[in-house]
């Protein structure tokens, strides 16, 4: 195993869904120790990609016994992860209070939708949920159409499960000095309204309109948008400087003066209208070849398929196949300790060994 940036951490995750996992794939990739807590019977497959690098341990944590030994290895972790509804980890007696008088240096790392007080803390909800009431949700999606889930990835991932990561790194960094843990609240809905912030500062600006589709980064400008190719495929184009609008128009082969100014919205129909003629003259391939040598910003759309085989992505083995399963590598890169990405193990013997290393008595009920 190579000795990733976060050799040496240890790291306490409670089987969840969505941005927890996601968050302790992300540490493990870089070398914690992240000790996943199943729940009994729970169904694991060792290739599933988002439990790459745990080691899994299933507990009762209903047993006071093999709630005892989850307690054990907590006093020796140096961040937990949990993403149950607020209140669920105090009714098991595993709460903050509980954990931090244990092991006082604790980083407790709490992952909710609405987080851990307000009116909605206690209720139910998802990616789509958290994202509506931050605006992010409203401001994608074309002009005369509703608004579209971009997968879920705002949400759970960008506005969760990094936020945890970045959260839970920033508690333990500060805890090395002050020797104290504490609790941090992440929630999706924060994340997600973190995510706006440049939204917020060109609105301030009279720089974005709430009209959806017809805003620069949004796919209303002609040039940050995607365009149908001849044979049904697209390519993205953002030529948004002008030095790059130039290079596209010069391999699409339309005169700059044909097109009216792009300073002022009223042209935008105008020029849509031409960029998508001379992309339907063409299939998608041809279109990458045409301009796989200039600084036009534009691009194949591809498929997740697709995308490992292309040129660049390849080159940087973006993606990796691990088990059979082709998925992302471990990022981002580091020049010394480089992460990597294992599949997780798990078993009636795992038990045994995590609570060999991290110098914890054997507890047969817990195997």
């Amino acid at each position: 195993m190579k000795q990733g940036p976060l050799a040496g951490l240890k790291v306490v995750e409670f089987g969840a869904i969505g941005p927890v996992p996601f968050c302790a794939m992300m540490l493990a990739d870089m070398g914690a120790d992240v000790v996943h807590l199943a729940r009994p019977r729970a169904p694991l497959d060792p290739n599933d990609v988002m439990l790459r690098g745990r080691r899994v341990v299933a507990l009762d944590m209903k047993k006071p016994a093999e709630r005892d030994a989850a307690l054990d290895l907590i006093e020796r972790a140096d961040i937990l992860l949990e993403g149950n509804r607020p209140g669920i980890m105090e009714q098991l007696g595993l709460g903050p209070d509980v954990c931090l008088s244990r092991n006082p240096r604790l980083v407790y790392g709490r992952m909710t939708g609405w987080g851990q007080t307000g009116p909605l803390a206690a209720r139910a909800g998802h990616d789509i949920n958290y994202i509506s009431l931050t605006g992010a949700l409203d401001a994608i999606g074309a002009a005369d159409g509703a608004p579209v889930p971009p997968l879920n990835l705002v949400g759970d991932y960008g506005g969760g499960a990094m936020f945890l990561a970045f959260g839970v790194l920033c508690a333990h960094l500060e805890s090395r000095t002050s020797g104290k843990g504490q609790v941090v609240d992440a929630a999706m809905v924060d994340g997600s309204a973190m995510l706006m912030a440049l939204f917020c500062r060109m609105t301030a600006q009279g720089r974005w309109t709430p009209q959806r589709g017809a805003n620069m980064l949004d796919g209303g400008a002609p040039w940050y948008t995607t365009y149908v190719a001849a044979d049904g495929r697209y390519v993205a184009v953002g030529a948004i400087e002008e030095p790059f609008w130039q290079a596209l128009l010069e391999r699409l082969e339309i005169a700059p003066d044909s097109l009216p100014p792009r300073g002022s919205r009223d042209g935008w129909d105008t020029i849509r209208a031409a960029l998508a003629s001379r992309f339907a003259l063409k299939t998608r391939d041809e279109w990458a070849i045409v301009f796989a040598d200039s600084d036009a910003c534009v691009s194949p759309v591809l498929s997740l398929s697709e995308a490992p085989a292309d040129v660049h992505v390849a080159s940087r083995a973006s993606f990796i196949e691990l088990g059979g399963v082709t998925q992302p590598a471990p990022a981002p890169r580091f020049g010394r300790t480089p992460g990597e990405a294992r599949a997780a193990v798990c078993g009636t013997e795992v038990a045994a060994e995590v609570f060999a290393s991290w110098g914890v008595e054997r507890r047969a009920s817990a195997e």
